[in-house]
Order: C-alpha cells, then sequence, then structure tokens
C-alpha cells in the first residue's frame, strides 16, 4: 500500500501528465522498463533493439522495452518524417504484420525480422505526431527520457515483485545479451541506483577512431581524478548507462527536463540519495558518431574534434587539481565541529584559491546552517556532501584550470594520475606528444579495467 500511495502521489504531482500515451500490446508481468528516446533514429532504432532482442528469452519475458519517439514543435519536417516513418515501423512490428513491403527499401529487414522473431515486449510514446509533439522550450532529451520514465513508473508501480527497475537507454547504444538478466540480478531492495559498463564503439575511420578514443580517455581520467581526490561523486554520468529503482526514481521526484546534461543531474540527485553502484558484468556500446544536436556531450565533442585544430584535444585537468580536492575533503573530515572561519582559515593553508573558491560560493553563509540542522556528525558530512556535490566539484576544477592551473597533454596526465594512484598502466614513450593511436588503444584498455 505504501508503494502504491507513492507511485500515485508522484504521478499525480510530479509526472509530466496524461498528453503522452503509450502503445503496446503486452506488459503483463514486467519488471524492468527499457526507455529509450528516439529522435530522428531510424537508420539505429532497430540495430538497438535488435542487440536487446538477442537477451534470452527468459530475459525478455519480465522486461519492457518503451521508445519514446520524439520532436518538438518546431523540428526539422525530415526529423518529423524520420519519427513518423520509425512510429509506422514499430506499428508493424506489434502487430505482427508483414514486414517485406516496409523495410525493402529501407534495407533493415533483418534487423526488423530478428526483433519480430523474439519474445521483445516492445511499446511506444508518440510524442512526434501534430499535437502530440514536446513543446519548443523544454523538449529535448531530459524530456524524452522524463516521458519514457514516468511512463516507466504507472507501468511497474503496483508490480509485486520487489525493486522494479527503469534503465536509461539510447537509440543508438547496443547491448550485450546479458544486459537484462545481469541488471534485473544486481538489483536487491538495498541497492537503489547504478550505472553500467560502458565501451563506445570503433568507428571505421582512423579520424572518428582517435575522436573517440581520445573522448573516451577522458571520461576515464575524470573517474581517476574523482577516485584519486576520494571524491563521492567519482561515476560516470553517461545517459544510455544508467539504472534505477522506481523508489529512488520517485524519491528525486523523477528525471529533469534539460535539453543537455540531464543524466548529469539526475545522477547527481539519485547519488544524494544512496551509493551509486557499478555494473561491471555486462556492458552497453554507446555509439561514437557525430552530432550537434546538443551543446556538449559525445557528439559535440566528435564534431569538435573532426573539424578543429586535433592536438588541442589532447588535453586534460592539470593532476594538481585532484591534489587540492582530495586535501579539501580530507579537510573536512575532520573540521566539522569547526566553525566555517576556521575551515576558511585551513583551506587557504591548501590553497589560498581554494579560499576564494569557498567564499565565492558562499561557503561561509551555508556552513552554519549545515551545522544547525545536523544532530550529528553523520547527518553533518551527509549535508556537507549534498552542498558540495557534482556540479560543486566540477566547478572548483573548472576554477583552478582557469585561474592557475591550465589543462596540460593527456598523457602526461595519465602518467602522472596513474603513478599518483599507485598503478603501472601500459608504458609509453615519454617524448612523444601524441602517441601512435594503437598505444592510445591500449591505455583506454587499461583504463577501461580501471574506471
Amino acid at each position: 500500500m505504501r508503494r502504491k500511495s507513492l507511485v500515485d502521489t508522484y504521478l499525480q504531482n510530479y509526472s509530466v501528465g496524461e498528453k503522452w500515451q503509450l502503445t503496446a500490446k503486452d506488459t503483463d508481468n514486467i519488471s524492468q522498463v527499457v526507455v529509450i528516446p528516439a529522435y530522428a533514429e531510424k537508420e539505429l532504432l532497430f540495430s538497438t533493439l535488435a542487440s536487446i532482442a538477442q537477451n534470452p528469452s527468459s530475459s525478455l519475458e519480465y522486461s519492457f522495452v518503451l521508445c519514446v519517439v520524439n520532436n518538438k514543435d518546431n523540428s526539422p519536417c525530415e526529423a518529423i518524417e524520420n519519427n513518423l516513418w520509425t512510429i509506422e515501423c514499430l506499428d508493424t512490428l506489434m502487430a505482427r504484420k508483414s514486414l517485406k513491403k516496409i523495410s525493402a527499401k529501407k534495407n533493415i529487414y533483418p534487423l526488423l525480422d530478428c526483433i519480430a522473431e523474439s519474445k521483445l515486449k516492445l511499446g511506444y510514446i508518440n510524442a512526434a505526431s501534430k499535437g502530440c509533439e514536446m513543446p519548443a522550450n523544454t523538449g529535448g532529451v531530459g524530456m524524452a527520457r522524463k516521458i519514457g520514465m514516468d511512463m516507466a513508473v504507472r507501468l511497474l508501480g503496483n508490480n509485486s515483485t520487489s525493486s522494479p527497475v527503469i534503465l536509461c537507454l539510447d537509440a543508438d547504444t547496443l547491448v550485450r545479451d546479458s544486459y537484462l538478466s545481469v541488471i534485473r540480478k544486481y538489483f536487491t531492495p538495498e541497492i537503489k541506483t547504478a550505472i553500467v559498463a560502458y565501451e563506445h564503439q570503433m568507428p571505421q575511420t582512423y579520424e572518428e577512431q582517435a575522436a573517440i578514443v581520445c573522448y573516451e580517455i577522458f571520461l576515464r581520467y575524470w573517474i581517476l581524478g574523482l577516485k584519486y581526490a576520494k571524491s563521492p561523486w567519482a561515476f560516470h554520468s553517461i545517459g544510455s548507462t544508467i539504472a534505477v529503482s522506481t523508489e529512488a526514481y520517485i524519491q528525486v521526484r523523477g528525471m529533469n527536463r534539460r535539453e543537455a546534461g540531464e543524466d548529469f543531474y539526475f545522477l547527481n540527485k539519485l547519488a544524494k540519495t544512496g551509493e551509486v553502484n557499478y555494473i561491471k558484468d555486462t556492458c552497453v556500446y554507446p555509439s561514437a558518431r557525430s552530432s550537434t544536436r546538443v551543446p556538449f556531450g559525445t557528439g559535440k565533442r566528435i564534431q569538435r574534434f573532426l573539424s578543429g585544430a586535433r592536438e588541442e584535444e589532447y588535453i586534460l585537468y592539470d593532476t594538481r587539481i585532484f591534489t587540492i580536492l582530495g586535501d579539501w575533503l580530507e579537510l573536512m573530515k575532520g573540521s566539522f565541529l569547526c566553525d566555517e572561519n576556521e575551515i576558511l582559515t585551513k583551506a587557504g593553508e591548501i590553497h589560498a584559491l581554494l579560499k576564494n573558491f569557498l567564499i565565492i560560493n558562499g561557503f561561509a553563509v551555508v556552513w552554519p546552517k549545515i551545522r544547525s540542522n545536523s544532530k550529528d556528525e553523520k547527518t553533518l558530512a551527509r549535508q556537507f556532501n549534498d552542498w558540495f556535490d557534482g556540479f560543486k566539484t566540477l566547478k572548483l576544477i573548472n576554477y583552478f584550470t582557469k585561474e592557475i592551473y591550465p589543462q596540460i597533454n593527456m598523457f602526461e596526465a595519465l602518467n602522472r594520475i596513474l603513478s599518483m594512484s599507485g598503478m603501472q598502466g601500459p608504458k609509453q614513450n615519454s617524448g612523444i606528444k601524441i602517441p601512435q593511436l594503437e598505444d592510445q588503444v591500449e591505455m583506454l584498455q587499461y583504463l577501461r579495467s580501471m574506471t
């Protein structure tokens, strides 16, 4: 009864509402829902669905795949046409009609046939047709995820199975055939949030391979740096890797509606309610394609790499910043009984700019409030981490980068952080600023095993 009450309260107060309806044939006996936003993705969505369909039938029986086919009311005509064709394909698949007519000119018959022959439970939300579009001012991947995840709450809300799970995926992301079963087994009543291991797909051309290897090294270096600093925010923030219990989803009032970075801010909220776990026994494979759809992220970084001065892409944050971050977090572990002035003085002894950063960000005002609202040190520590969260951590690192420690050569930074962390990665020629791609790939493989 309590779960039903929480679900009803969330849907009444925080859901995006009833404008978007579900089209599906079978939603019985499901305990997890895979939500896939799809914006003009007819070339890639069915590859993703086919990869899910390769999961064992036993896993498909308790899993439901929900595509949110979406565009804004001011999206380009070609994107809308792409989405309408996608919906036509999904309708044909769910109706179990002949696929040959619709697939003959699109050359995707094998994919559609694979999906149709499987026990995949499939449905979609039409957020693309006239009158169903997402609004121009709030439409985007965050909104599309929210539409789907809110519907997943409805589908799973009264499920008697413990720990029903919502999985986030992208329309251009492939999965292993163990994807559904491993995640289902991983979630227990104690596990609320997790991210799945990932490896970007390797493109065909040398230039695109270099671009994605460079970007993924950047992502994994960020985690290494945060781990070295013993930051509680040392986890990847990639939308297609997120899995969350309905309980945790409701607790943070659902997905946000951001145009970009929705995954970072969503996980930032979830991490304040409990640990973000890491599922290593399966893997997802995001696309490495170039894109200008959003102002940052994989697609933008690949596009920038391919169109600009590539040497400028081979840079990472100075390791000295992670040392300062680690010293700051260590300082706070033993300073919960100190007042704001004592802490600011000690922060200044770590680095003068650390004190400046804290003053700029209102620490002197926030800390007394945190202390007065905390009954014990455990509560104090939690409230401090809620304030100095993943976003504040990012701000601190960018502040030091701008003010005093600009980014340095990627492979010099990697050697430093690995040495500082007591790790021994692949040997590199220290005289080479940018190693051969094969050596970069070897380094990436090592980082994948570490992060």
